[in-house]
Order: structure tokens, then sequence, then C-alpha cells
């Protein structure tokens, strides 16, 4: 029987190779095997090619704040929720920490729907990942997982830098496949879109919340830095990490529209990438990219849930959750926080069977879900740039100051291209956790709200009863 150990517990120590390799691990998963169909259903290739230009750029400026972040402020751990937290309060903390590990459990979700929905091209009776049997046999998956990763994290991480390398050789042997195979005239073809698609504007806007998705991640190292060798491996990983994967979404997106055209990959069954190889090279490639997949997506499940878990447990250390989350065993493993982890995947799951795309809602849900923690650990790193205070290590400089702003100006940005419809879909999560943020501060004997951390609930609660009638009129739908 597993022992547990209170808050002390000493961190399991990790190389920046096995760094880099949770930020690849994170970030390499589900998203990429749906780009091609995603992308297709929005822009051609010029709008691919734009839409890669701003999220790249963003995402790096993101991942440069992370690294300035891990070194000017090394006495914060978890890094998106602490810097929430240091920034702005205890409130906006918690919300910033349950956000970001609400995200990874939908995240989660995605993984599983792909899964059967990849081995129900040969047994219908899981159709897309939306049937009754798929989510058991998902809900199966989910338990099982969290059984391994009680054996202790040292040996998940470990297994996390296998199948990140076990993974990245199907993606990259599609893409040189792709090349090899490109059809001029047809690449010709999808460049400007199709009539479909609206302005490039437009065009561009619906491929955000994708983009997300795939590097959903890059803060991977941040996340797991009380666990870093040295400290400043943690920002060498994620600007590692980051450059790693970002040739390869953009690469996986572009030689697609070589293929067939836009309007074929567009009715691709997910995992389009499967599709599409096997239209190059015969049915031998649908099969190649489908155990890719799953050996990809179960690796970021573990590299994901591992992480989603470690949110919960430092914010427990903090004060920010309630005490029973703080519990590890004697192996560093919080397993309290590993099962509300599995919990709230499971829930996602049952709700997945309502939604008429289940795959995209919980791709797109888990974007939204992160922008809140992404928007405020960046505009935290415009503040300690504009005001340091004694916490903060070297002095900021106008390059610095820039790369924060850009990165503020971008998640402010990707949360206009969400849309209101997964604002207040976020809203709903987002509201319900208060209770967990109640019980923190009725075990330390506090008041329960400071006045402004009562006007942001009262406005999370707004958002959300918003967001029910919303549903309930049909206005929007899941």
């Amino acid at each position: 029987m597993a022992t547990y150990a209170d808050a002390k517990t000493p961190a399991v120590k990790l190389s920046l190779v096995t760094l880099s390799a949770m930020v690849v691990g994170s970030m390499v998963g589900a998203g990429v095997f749906s780009l091609p169909r995603r992308f297709a259903e929005e822009t051609g290739v010029a709008g691919a090619l734009i839409a890669w230009a701003i999220a790249g750029t963003g995402m790096l400026m993101l991942a440069l704040v992370f690294q300035s972040l891990a070194m000017r402020r090394p006495d914060l751990d978890v890094g998106v929720y602490a810097y929430a937290k240091a920034g702005f309060g205890e409130y906006l903390g918690f919300f910033s920490a349950f956000g970001y590990w609400a995200s990874a459990c939908v995240g989660n979700v995605t993984y599983w729907v792909l899964i059967m929905s990849t081995i129900g091209a040969i047994w219908p009776a899981l159709g897309d990942g939306d049937t009754i049997l798929a989510a058991v046999l998902s809900s199966i998956g989910l338990w099982a997982f969290l059984l391994l990763i009680k054996q202790g994290v040292k040996e998940a991480a470990a297994i996390n830098r296998i199948v990140t390398v076990a993974k990245i050789v199907p993606i990259l042997v599609f893409i040189i496949l792709a090349l090899f195979y490109l059809d001029t005239d047809v690449f010709a073809q999808n460049w400007g879109g199709a009539d479909y698609a609206g302005s490039l504007f437009n065009q561009v806007r619906g491929t955000m919340l994708a983009t997300v998705f795939v590097f959903l991640g890059v803060e991977g190292a941040s996340v797991y830095s009380r666990h870093a060798k040295r400290r400043q491996d943690v920002g060498r990983a994620t600007v590692l990490g980051f450059l790693s994967v970002f040739a390869v979404f953009a690469s996986v997106t572009i030689v697609s529209y070589g293929i067939l055209p836009m309007s074929e990959i567009a009715e691709l069954r997910q995992p389009s990438m499967a599709g599409v190889l096997e239209h190059a090279v015969g049915t031998w490639g649908e099969v190649f990219v489908s155990v890719g997949l799953i050996v990809s997506v179960l690796g970021a499940y573990l590299a994901w849930t591992l992480m989603a878990a470690e949110v919960l447990y430092v914010a427990a250390k903090d004060d920010d959750m309630p005490r029973f989350l703080r519990r590890a065993t004697a192996d560093d493993v919080p397993v309290p926080a590993l099962v509300m982890t599995t919990l709230l995947a499971q829930v996602v799951l049952i709700i997945t069977l309502f939604s008429d795309d289940a795959f995209n809602f919980a791709l797109d849900l888990t974007s939204a879900l992160s922008l809140i923690p992404y928007l405020l650990a960046a505009a935290f790193a415009v503040k300690i740039t504009l005001k340091p205070d004694s916490r903060t290590e070297g002095s900021g400089s106008a390059t610095g100051l820039a790369v924060a702003v850009l990165a503020t100006l971008y998640t402010a940005f990707l949360l206009y291209a969400a849309g209101l419809k997964f604002v207040l879909l976020s809203f709903i999560v987002y509201a319900p956790a208060t209770i967990l943020f109640v019980m923190a501060r009725r075990e330390q004997g506090r008041r329960l709200f400071a006045p402004g951390e009562l006007a942001i609930c009262a406005v999370s609660v707004a958002g959300a009863v918003m967001g029910l009638i919303a549903l309930a009129a049909g206005w929007i739908s899941i």
C-alpha cells in the first residue's frame, strides 16, 4: 500500500534532456495528426502560411517569456500558476492553476477520442471515437494510466523520453513521403482557399485554436521547474522544445495541400494525416500513421497527466487548493491530484457523447481554457520588467519588454479568435472551481474573499450563468 508524505517530500530531479522531452512530448500529441483536416476546413496554403507565421511568432514570444521568468523569478515553481499568483493575487492565481489543470484534463480526452477514432477505421462500433463503446474503452485507459503513473514520477518521465523519440519518427516519415509525392498542380489549386472559407482574416482566425492546441505544452519545463537539476535548464528546455516542433507542425500542414484538394482533406476522418498518406502511398501509409498516432497520443497523455497533477499538488502546497491535494507518496507521486485529474477527464469524456463533433469540441475547449493562464503569465512578465521587486533577479531590458508585450497581445488576440462560445463555456468550467478556493480559505481560517476577489468571482459566475442560458436556449452548442 502506498504511503503518503507531506509537502516536504524531496522532488525527483530531471536533466535538460528529460525536461526537453517533457516539452516535446506534451506538444507532440493528438493535435499534429489532426492538422491537415483542421486547416483545410478553414483555409488554403496562403492562409495556413500566415496562420503559422502568427502562431509561431506568438508562441515563440511565450516560450521566451517562460525562459525569462524561469531565470528572473527562480523562486516560483509551476510557472503558469505561480506567475499569475505572484503578479495578480491569490484568486487569479487560483483561477490560473485551475484553468491550466482543467485545460490539461480536457486535452487528455481528445487523445482517447482520437485513439478510438483511429481504431474505428477497422472497428466501426467505435465510430469517430464518440460511441458508448469508445467511451467505455477510453475510461478503462484513463484509470489504467493512473495506476502506471502511481509507480513514480521518475519512471513515468523516463517512459515519456523513450516514447517521445518513437513518435517523432512516423511524423518525419510522413513529411518526407508527402514531399516526394507532392503534386504541384494540386498545391497551386489549394493556394487561395475555397469559397466556404470566407475572407483571409476569417480563414486565419479560424485556425487559431487549432494552433494553440498543438503548442500547448510549450511551458512543460516550467511546470516541472521544481524537478530541474539546474534552474537554467528550464528556459533552455522550453526554447529547445518549441523550436524542435514548430517546423514539424507547419510542415505537416503545408505538405498535405500538395496531396489532395483541400475540400477532400476537409472531409477526411480523423486522424486526417493517415488519410492524406493513404492517398499518396496506399493502405500501408494509413496503418503506419495510425500506429504512430497511438504511440504519440499515449506518450502525450502521460506527459499531460503528470503536468496536470503537478499543478494541483503545488497549488495545494501553497495553500491555494484544499490540503488533501498536497499529499504525495514516498516516490513523489501526488495521488489525490492524479485521481482528481482522472475524474475530470472522465466527466468530460461522458459529455463528449452529446457533442456533434467530440474531437473538435474537446480540442477547442482545451485551447480556450488555457488562454487565461497564458495571458496572466505574459502580463506578469510585462509587470516585473516595468516594476521589478526585491525577488526579481537581473534587470529588465527593452527587448525583454517587447517580447512580453507581444506575448500578451498574442494571447489577447487568441481570446478574441476563440469567440464568445468558448469564452462562455470556459466560464461554465471556471465558476464552480471557486468551491475549491473557498475550501482552502476555510481550512486556513481566513476571510473567503477580498473585495477585488469578490468582483472577479461575480464576473465568473455571471459568465457561467450566461453560458448555461445560451446552451439551454440553443444559442450555442457543444
